[in-house]
């Protein structure tokens, strides 16, 4: 399947909301791995500040969305007092956010292909780590991650616990 990745445009908000919803309802009907819930994350308004940040970038298949993802210099609060692989300033690291393949793409490459995006945009911005955060239960994206290079760091507390959600895997990849 070739697969185009590109920067997401306002144009695309209407999708990506589509996009989220469809991974909800997948998730209701199966497992909830990552734990999100529909209306609370991720929203059309995720996807809305990633655009206009100019950080979401889209997979697209044809004139589909097979997945997005969201490269931001904006790092959690528990981020910081970690004891990161790289020892620098968020201008030179990308938090991978709101990472997300539609359901009728998993298991097509879609998400190694994205990751593999944004180690090229990494390299290309002169980045020097990707970071993110994974729910500890995540165990298929805990899998893609470390396949895909990324170390485990720590694990912290977001301040989800309200919603299930206790405790989250660090992961970094050096650019």
């Amino acid at each position: 399947m070739p697969l185009e990745i590109v920067q997401g445009q306002p144009g695309d908000a209407n999708a990506l909301e589509a996009l989220y919803n469809a991974v909800h309802d997948h998730l209701a009907r199966g497992v909830n791995w990552p734990g999100w819930e529909k209306g609370i994350y991720p929203t059309r308004r995720d996807a809305e500040r990633g655009l206009e940040e100019d950080s979401l970038f889209v997979a697209k298949d044809g004139a589909d969305i097979a997945g997005s993802i969201i490269l931001s210099h904006r790092p959690e609060p528990a981020f910081m007092p970690v004891k990161w692989l790289a020892d620098c300033d968020y201008s030179e690291v990308f938090v991978i956010r709101t990472f997300v393949v539609h359901p009728h793409y998993l298991r097509h490459g879609v998400g190694r292909a994205l990751l593999a995006f944004a180690q090229r945009q990494a390299q290309a911005t002169g980045m020097r780590s990707l970071r993110l955060d994974v729910f500890r239960k995540n165990t298929p994206a805990i899998r893609l991650y470390e396949q895909c290079g990324y170390t485990y760091i720590d694990t912290v507390d977001l301040g989800l616990a309200v919603y299930g959600l206790d405790r989250f895997h660090l992961y970094e990849r050096l650019v």
